[in-house]
């Protein structure tokens, strides 16, 4: 059987974890909370792959992309992350913290939750793929230490990739529906409110028990207003960073609006984007 990973652009091999400088990040509350609940949703990108296979079984082009590409490199982004997450907070227990977040998530993780359409399906996949796109690249502004810019950048330019696929199956079968604007910009509205409901809202919850929990002695006494404050600090420190040009034109793409119509559209897009990011 052919390793997967020998077609990936960058292995683990890549990344030299031990020129991590932790100075630079270890106390960045902030930072370890993006970077932490990142590493538990790319690790359970699996469960999802198996749905997209399922919906779209009979579509070798499809399949094929997802099992041999989209899935491997997810997976790979979660396994180098949490590599990150353990060489610089190595008192975080990533295994206990992500077991629960996945008891969580996996419930969201069902065919039902699909778009009711091929096409739908997979503008909303562009809508997430905009919403890693520009979540890695806020992360690769907003950090100094060396080694974890690479990796985000790494990261970032896998999900841009991703971007650019599901838009061009996106196409493929919105020929085949012909599926009109208002149909398709329904499902990108339904996956960029949901984007806040699903993972990342809940990845943060459970690093942020788990984090409490791995500094002894240093529990506050309102348990869920700290870890209220841990999340709103993630979120702020990302949408201080966020591109939200690069997130608007990512997000309208698949309309292929007209330049005019784009501009009387883009702001009031901007600021559901700047809605989604922050609590």
């Amino acid at each position: 059987m052919t390793d997967p990973t020998r077609q990936l652009p960058w292995s683990l091999d890549d990344i030299d974890f031990s020129a991590i400088d932790p100075e630079r990040v270890r106390d960045d509350e902030a930072m370890f909370m993006l970077v932490c609940s990142a590493s538990f949703v790319e690790s359970g990108s699996d469960v999802y792959t198996g749905n997209l296979v399922t919906r779209f079984a009979g579509d070798d082009d499809v399949g094929t992309w997802l099992r041999e590409h989209w899935e491997p490199e997810e997976l790979q982004h979660g396994r180098a992350l949490e590599a990150y997450v353990r060489h610089v907070w190595p008192e975080f227990d990533w295994d206990a913290a992500y077991a629960d977040f996945f008891a969580d998530y996996s419930r969201l993780c069902t065919m039902e939750e699909l778009e009711p359409t091929g096409a739908q399906e997979m503008a909303a996949r562009c809508i997430v793929e905009m919403g890693t796109t520009t979540y890695y690249q806020a992360l690769n502004a907003a950090c100094t230490e060396p080694v974890l810019r690479d990796l985000t950048w790494r990261i970032r330019c896998d999900e841009v990739r991703h971007y650019k696929n599901f838009h061009a199956f996106f196409h493929k079968y919105q020929r085949a529906e012909h599926l009109g604007r208002r149909h398709v910009l329904a499902a990108l509205v339904r996956r960029a409110l949901e984007l806040r409901r699903e993972d990342a809202t809940i990845a943060l919850r459970h690093v942020a028990v788990w984090r409490r929990r791995s500094q002894a002695g240093r529990v506050p006494d309102d348990v869920l207003a700290s870890n209220a404050r841990l999340i709103e600090q993630a979120y702020r420190l990302v949408s201080e960073h966020l591109p939200m040009e690069l997130a608007v034109r990512m997000a309208l793409k698949p309309l292929r609006l007209s330049p005019r119509v784009q501009r009387l559209v883009a702001w009031p897009l901007a600021a559901l984007g700047a809605g989604i990011v922050h609590p």
